[in-house]
């Protein structure tokens, strides 16, 4: 029986490859003398033959998986969620911190449905959607993606060109700060060759140098312990400080980190025709991404209540920013132990060079798997990084002296993002919901319910910073017009990605009753 099911299981992955398997097989994101074996010991894997059961906790086999949410959680530490931080403590104190916390739990949720995805069909969320989707939406879908991903790089590196400006004492302008950033492809290409570890060993060095430069800062300052307490744990919520809140929600769930977790996961040499196997991956990889927001939640903290204990109540609390908030720390605090102003840079740069190289890394995957291009993996990695760079630079000369436009230009950058969350949650969702694509791996009932609740409340939060933003900024009858017309076309292609799911399900399930089965169920045209 357990021969046959795996056979069966075998088919089903092969099919649903049809199509192109020859090119599938040819660019893959990682090959496989990359991919990281987890595996202990032969006497390991006799066992697993012998029981078929997932093998008991091994704190050696979970060091070898721990790697993908760890590149995966700088997405929730990237300058973007900084600013977001740092303006919440200083506008709304530690009231916001309980919604910091939920948010990284809806957070983690959905990126364990995007690993959950890769682990068991071996395939990433981009070539899923290449096969799922007709030509048209695809396209579309990988448009906004790639908008998503150039919106998040502009932010990410005007973020590191930030710092640098901070820690060279303002000689390096931002367009210098932007192009020294642009050479991060370089490190990323470097690293690479060297295998799958080291990049992540890299990762980690810059997550641990933003962990000890904002815990320095927090240790500087003294936030009340009591008051960070509370506001974890008690709900508080009013009126002035809803767009703060909003943007707590909507900067920690980012598109692109949707698309590069279910392609992380797949560095580790697995073998998803084996129910245990694939069983155990997950188990580790839950536990692991668990650790990394875990992490990034403390991080988020030291940020918030740094600038909650401050600024909170003060004249200046709603003009700070990235490009000035180490400056007024400085002017409050002077040098103490170190200078708070270039630990600041320091925490800031780590940040803004870890993301726009996971952005890199993330832009490979989302156009290899949507465009199925055949291009060798430094090709994509330098038009992904120019596709961000260009516009970053021209970015950077429009705004070199003026703190408030970059400020905007912030505020327009998450918005421009977070209407591309529905086009990565939408299709994850239906994509983990479906036995013909996971099999017996499939999400739950209750699960799948939770999922919705969950995309259906950051969908409405990101469209709420929509509408606001819009209510604000659009003026003129033209330009009005043509906005909402946009506008409905984005929610049409919105509820043509639900109702198509339902529609096909129903068409699906008559026309073959009696495939509609995890094993033996082929994919749809």
């Amino acid at each position: 029986m357990e021969t046959s099911e795996r056979n069966s299981v075998q088919e089903r992955l092969l099919s649903s490859s049809a199509g192109a398997p020859s090119e599938v097989e040819e660019e893959r994101d990682y090959d496989s003398d990359e991919k990281v074996i987890v595996s202990i010991s032969d006497e390991e894997l006799e066992a697993e033959e012998e029981d078929g059961d997932v093998p008991r906790f091994s704190w050696r086999k979970l060091w070898r998986f721990t790697g993908p949410g760890f590149l995966m959680c700088i997405a929730f530490l990237d300058p973007g969620n900084l600013e977001g931080d740092l303006q919440a403590g200083a506008i709304a104190g530690y009231s916001l911190l309980w919604l910091l916390l939920w948010a990284t739990v809806m957070g983690l949720m959905i990126q364990l449905l995007s690993a959950r995805l890769g682990v068991a069909t071996g395939r990433h969320l981009a070539e899923l959607c290449r096969e799922e989707y007709p030509r048209w939406a695809r396209l579309v879908l990988w448009f906004m993606a790639e908008v998503a991903l150039i919106g998040a790089d502009i932010q990410e590196v005007i973020g590191s060109a930030i710092a640098i400006r901070i820690l060279s004492g303002g000689f390096i302008p931002l367009w210098g700060g932007v192009l020294i950033t642009a050479l991060d492809c370089f490190i990323f290409l470097f690293l690479e060759n060297y295998g799958v570890r080291k990049l992540e060993a890299f990762f980690a060095i810059l997550i641990a140098t933003m962990a000890v430069s904002f815990a320095i800062m927090f240790g500087e300052t003294k936030p009340s312990g009591k008051d960070v307490l509370i506001g974890v744990l008690v709900p508080k919520l009013s009126s002035n400080t809803i767009k703060q809140a909003v943007g707590v929600v909507g900067c920690l769930i980012m598109p692109h980190n949707v698309f590069l977790h279910s392609a992380l996961v797949q560095s580790r040499k697995i073998d998803i025709n084996r129910r245990s196997k694939v069983r155990e991956a997950m188990k580790y990889y839950s536990i692991e991404s668990a650790l990394a927001l875990g992490i990034s939640f403390v991080i988020n903290v030291f940020v918030t209540t740094v600038f909650a204990k401050s600024f909170y109540g003060t004249k200046i609390a709603r003009s700070i920013g990235l490009e000035n908030a180490g400056q007024v720390l400085q002017e409050k605090y002077g040098a103490t132990l170190f200078p708070i102003l270039y630990i600041w840079g320091l925490g800031l740069l780590a940040s803004g060079q870890s993301s726009t190289i996971t952005g890199t890394y993330a832009g490979q995957f989302i156009m290899g798997g949507f465009l199925n291009f055949r291009f060798k993996k430094w090709v994509r990695a330098i038009i992904t990084r120019s596709c961000a760079i260009l516009p970053t630079i021209i970015v950077a000369l429009c705004f070199e002296s003026s703190n408030s436009a970059l400020d905007t230009l912030n505020e327009s950058l998450n918005v421009l993002q977070s209407i591309q969350v529905p086009f990565a949650l939408i299709p994850l969702i239906i994509l983990v919901s479906k036995e013909r694509i996971m099999g017996i791996f499939r999400v739950g009932f209750v699960l799948k319910v939770v999922s919705w609740i969950v995309a259906a409340f950051l969908i409405a939060i990101n469209g709420y910073l929509l509408v606001d933003f819009l209510s604000n900024e659009m003026q003129g009858l033209i330009l009005s017009s043509l906005v909402y017309a946009v506008l409905a076309a984005y929610v049409a292609f919105v509820i043509y990605l639900i109702l198509r799911d339902a529609a096909s399900s129903l068409l699906f399930c008559k026309k073959s009753a009696s495939k509609c089965s995890p094993l033996n169920s082929v994919a749809m045209p």
